[in-house]
């Protein structure tokens, strides 16, 4: 049995940096030549790790979801709906105003909009769960509406919002907090 060549590359650094192409340029601002001129890993090498350009997107937004987008996960743990759906706005406002301005999720790639949608109903499942929202509010409509407001952050800060502003649009949502 032959022994192949050791890998030459680390597919987690491969993974950081197409996370970080995809999350400046979207999806189909990205090609496979773009992520070797970002790591130096030749293309041969990048398709037997990944297999396309689809499952290497697939990788690097699981790597976004536990990093910069990790917000989502932890406003989830807040204590009341409130505390939830400021913790969505506030984290949006952080993450997408960063290094890279917008959001990775706001977008056009595979998996994305029913990523989108299954945010949408963990947050009304959520609300639903807890004690501060008031009798016959629809959970889904709040929760679309804590998910529009964090997507319209996001494209505020492609536009050039500054952080602090986009903190004062999450301050303002709030306030229609039913």
């Amino acid at each position: 049995m032959a022994v192949g060549r050791p890998r030459e590359f680390d597919p987690i650094e491969v993974e950081d940096a197409a996370m970080r192409l995809f999350w400046e340029r979207g999806f189909d601002g990205v090609s496979i030549s773009d992520v070797t001129g970002a790591t130096g890993v030749n293309r041969r090498s990048i398709y037997a790790e990944f297999g396309s350009k689809e499952r290497l997107f697939e990788r690097a937004f699981q790597r976004y979801l536990a990093g910069p987008s990790s917000y989502t996960a932890e406003a989830l743990t807040r204590s009341t709906a409130r505390e939830v759906a400021e913790a969505m706005m506030h984290g949006a406002a952080d993450t997408v105003s960063g290094e890279v301005p917008g959001c990775l999720t706001v977008g056009e790639a595979p998996g994305l909009a029913e990523w989108r949608d299954e945010t949408v109903h963990r947050l009304a499942e959520r609300f639903d769960a807890a004690d501060d929202v008031p009798s016959g509010v629809d959970t889904v409509v709040v929760a679309r509406w804590v998910a529009a407001v964090c997507q319209g952050i996001a494209i505020q800060a492609r536009s050039g919002a500054t952080r602090a502003e986009l903190h004062a649009v999450a301050d303002l949502a709030m306030r229609a907090w039913p």
